[in-house]
């Protein structure tokens, strides 16, 4: 037995948010540390078909960590150091923010899911951005995450954007114009083709580089092929597919399935992977796969379906630190099964 399946009975007595903390402070602590090492010892998987280039970016394995753990780039060394080939921090924005009330982090054991309505809660622009500027990142991609500050008005999102992504451009790998949370009034407004453009365009004309966008498996198919045809139009570098949900399927069994806030983990996994191939068989870029990847074949079936790479959170909270190490030898079993090479190989083959 290992140690997180010690620990994740006393874990899951305390509040979600709560347990969060703990974990975090945990990893906080060896970050740094020579047991950084030992845990890369234990839990990283170097293989070079598990390799991955993608806008500029060298991938080591295809699975990594999704915005929303680490939300103010405290932890990337120690995350990277449990297996994940690349981090995403934030979401980030201009302001410091609370985030919303607590409670909200809910877990659904039963259903494999959490919700949250967490509001964007982070330390603010200018503080990420010089802890990234003074931190030793670890030699895996680090992407930034940016969002939209509460108190801005829509109108003036493209301001807002800007101020954060100056704040951080000089320590991110990528960054990620973050439009489908749906715990900010009004951001998922942004991914309406109006606003998008403005705020994408302003982010090119700043020089973000590499620049992607993440999309709500919430939006309509047409609505997802207008914002796809702002990515062609503007030449983005990516697209990820997909955030959390707001609709709640009627085979959820945990009461937790009544809160408000965005869904994600296994009741998303079938309907992100459709909106992965969706995406993919539109967009000649690289494209991430997020939700509910919980195992090797969720994610084969992610990069099969079209990710170039794919990330979680959820499944970290139920199965440990473990799992990015479980998957990355899952991979190598399932490419070695279908005869492909390298997990470059095995993008797309389904779309």
């Amino acid at each position: 037995m290992d140690c997180y399946s010690l620990a994740k009975p006393l874990l899951f007595r305390l509040p979600a948010e709560t347990a969060h903390h703990v974990v975090y402070s945990g990893l906080g602590a060896v970050q740094g540390t020579p047991i950084e090492g030992l845990l890369g010892r234990r839990y990283q998987v170097e293989d070079d078909r598990l390799g991955v280039d993608a806008f500029g970016c060298s991938f080591p394995t295809p699975v990594g960590v999704a915005a929303g753990f680490d939300k103010n780039a405290k932890i990337p060394r120690a995350l990277a150091a449990l297996g994940f080939g690349h981090v995403e921090v934030g979401g980030v924005t201009a302001e410091a923010q609370e985030g919303n009330p607590r409670p909200r982090l809910f877990r659904l054991p039963e259903d494999r899911a959490l919700i949250n309505r967490m509001g964007f809660n982070n330390e603010g622009a200018d503080a990420i951005g010089r802890r990234l500027d003074e931190t030793t990142l670890p030699d895996v991609p680090v992407g930034v995450n940016v969002g939209k500050s509460k108190s801005t008005p829509v109108s003036e999102a493209p301001d807002d954007y800007a101020y954060t992504y100056e704040a951080v451009a000089d320590a991110g790998d990528y960054f990620v114009v973050n439009v489908s949370s749906p715990n900010t009034p009004g951001l998922r407004e942004l991914q309406d083709r109006g606003p998008l453009v403005d705020i994408l365009s302003r982010l090119k004309d700043e020089g973000a580089s590499p620049l992607l966008v993440k999309l709500s498996p919430d939006l309509s198919e047409a609505a997802t092929a207008d914002a796809l045809e702002v990515v062609r139009e503007l030449d983005l570098d990516g697209v990820i597919a997909v955030n959390t949900t707001t609709e709640r399927s009627e085979g959820l069994r945990n009461a937790n399935s009544a809160e408000e806030g965005g869904l994600s983990g296994a009741p998303l996994e079938h309907r992100a992977t459709e909106r992965i191939r969706f995406v993919a068989e539109r967009v000649d870029v690289p494209v991430i796969g997020v939700g509910g990847v919980a195992s090797a074949e969720g994610a084969y079936r992610k990069i099969r379906a079209g990710a170039s790479v794919v990330q979680l959170y959820t499944a970290l909270v139920y199965q440990g630190p473990s799992l990015a190490r479980e998957i990355n030898r899952g991979l190598l079993e399932l490419l070695d099964r279908d005869g492909f090479a390298t997990v470059e190989d095995a993008v797309g083959v389904d779309c």
